[in-house]
This record gives structure tokens, C-alpha cells and sequence, in this order.
């Protein structure tokens, strides 16, 4: 089975070409194109819109010597359509306005579309349909039936709240009910700050006082040496 070579992608436009190749077609007056689809900015490299392929390309000749004529050119963006040679390549360009002739038809253009208003359409917010009669009189049913299925239930919990009431009590009352001999801590009593027999603790911190010094006799300081 022969295998086909694949597609050559679009490849860039360049701004000058050496091709002597020139188009039968007629060539384009650029007056005759809209002026928003021109840019004489950098006449060096001025590019214009083509008719046929509905791309940028630039115009080669500009810079003096040669036909004025878009350069050949493939139909869709570079490296990534296949690349398909636009008809209107090496077609003749004529300069027949000058730049501030150009400028002044594209000042006059912007004005134009400035103005211009927009065809969409506002559209109206719809209206919602009234629901017929027969649907109004079951809307108003529902509601009655809700209306009288809530105060059951309502009288329901209550019934139900009244035979649970006393249960509820006789459980709190129960759990209020403390044993024998426990204090509520604000009932407890309090920490004694002074000692009950004073001449007692005057004798006992006396007593420990003079024992200070003897320990401190016997325990040497870690800094201190002995003395031969």
C-alpha cells in the first residue's frame, strides 16, 4: 500500500519577496478598499487586507524598484492550518491616495461606525401565565389541607407534652436531691487561715528556727574548701 505524504503546514508571510511573478488578475485600488483595512502607518511595510482570503498580508515593492503586489501567501495562520496557496497572491496593488488621504478616510470611517447603533433587539421580559381557575381552586384546597394537617400535629405534641410533663418533674425533683452529708460547694466550709492553738505554732516555728543553724553548720557549701 503507497504511503501518502502528509499535508505542509501554512507557512509565514514575508514582508518582500524576490518573485517577478505577477497575477493576471486586475489589480486592487486601494481606494476602492475600506480604509479600515489598510495600515499605511509604516508605508515601509504597509499590509492590507486581502479580498480573498480574509487575511493580513503585506504588500512587497514598497520600498522602491519593483511591482507593488501582495506577497504569495497561504489561506489560514501559519504552522497550523494546511497550507493552501490563496488565489489572490502576487496580485498587483495600486497606490492611488496618499497617506494623509488615507488618514483623513479613516478619521471619516471611525466617525461613521462611532455613531452607528447596534441591531440587536431588546428583548421584553416574558410574562408569567396565570393558572387557570380549576388550578387556583386546588392551590387554595392544598393550603386548607396544610393549614388544618399543622394544627393536628400541633395539638398532637401538646397532648403529648402533658402526658410527659410530670414524668419530666418527679426527674428533675429526683435529680435536685442530694445524699446525706454532701455540701454544695457554697454551702462547704471554708480553709482555715489561722491555726487553732497559736502558742503551739509559736513553739513548733521556734523550735525549727534553731534547727537552721545547725544544719547549716553541718552542710558545707559545694564552693567552700576544707582548712588543714
Amino acid at each position: 500500500m503507497p504511503m501518502t505524504a502528509p499535508l505542509a503546514k501554512a507557512r509565514e508571510r514575508k514582508p518582500r519577496t524576490r518573485t517577478k511573478k505577477v497575477s493576471h488578475r486586475p489589480a486592487l485600488m486601494l481606494s476602492k478598499i475600506p480604509p479600515n483595512h489598510i495600515d499605511l502607518r509604516d508605508p515601509q511595510n504597509a499590509v492590507v487586507h486581502c479580498p480573498d482570503c480574509r487575511t493580513w498580508c503585506p504588500i512587497t515593492g514598497m520600498q522602491g524598484g519593483g511591482t507593488q503586489k501582495l506577497v504569495p501567501h497561504h489561506t489560514a495562520q501559519a504552522g497550523l492550518a494546511v497550507g493552501i496557496r490563496c488565489r489572490g497572491s502576487n496580485r498587483r496593488i495600486e497606490i492611488d491616495m496618499t497617506l494623509p488621504q488615507w488618514f483623513q478616510a479613516l478619521a471619516d470611517a471611525t466617525k461613521v461606525t462611532a455613531h452607528r447603533r447596534t441591531n440587536t433587539v431588546p428583548r421584553k421580559p416574558a410574562v408569567a401565565i396565570p393558572p387557570a381557575v380549576g388550578q387556583m381552586a386546588t392551590k387554595r384546597r392544598a393550603a386548607a389541607e396544610d393549614e388544618k394537617h399543622d394544627r393536628r400535629d400541633g395539638r398532637a405534641r401538646r397532648a403529648m407534652w402533658q402526658q410527659t410533663a410530670r414524668a419530666v418533674r418527679d426527674t428533675d425533683r429526683r435529680r435536685a436531691d442530694l445524699p446525706v452529708g454532701t455540701a454544695l460547694p457554697r454551702e462547704a466550709r471554708e480553709v482555715p487561715l489561722q491555726p487553732q492553738d497559736a502558742a503551739a505554732h509559736d513553739a513548733r516555728q521556734a523550735a525549727l528556727g534553731q534547727r537552721y543553724p545547725e544544719r547549716a553548720v553541718r552542710r558545707p557549701r559545694s564552693g567552700d574548701q576544707a582548712v588543714d
